[in-house]
């Protein structure tokens, strides 16, 4: 399963905190940022990955966090 999100993070030393943290969560995926989309995305694979957390996590954080449905 892929999970695709629209982010507003925007330096790579962030990404990679936000990172560690979701990989402390979510232990068996893969985890990345594309800045250098204009969505900013966040991407998941892996199973058991839950869409609330994901953003929840980032929220907390103070960034904003959408998944893009297909």
């Amino acid at each position: 399963m892929v999970e695709v999100f629209k982010t507003n993070v925007s330096e790579e030393a962030i990404a990679d905190l936000l990172r560690q943290s979701l990989e402390r969560e979510f232990p068996a995926c893969k985890i990345n940022f594309d800045l250098h989309d204009c969505d900013r995305i966040l991407r998941l694979e892996g199973s058991g990955i839950c869409t609330r957390t994901v953003a929840g996590l980032l929220q907390t954080e103070g960034f904003e966090c959408e998944l893009l449905e297909d």
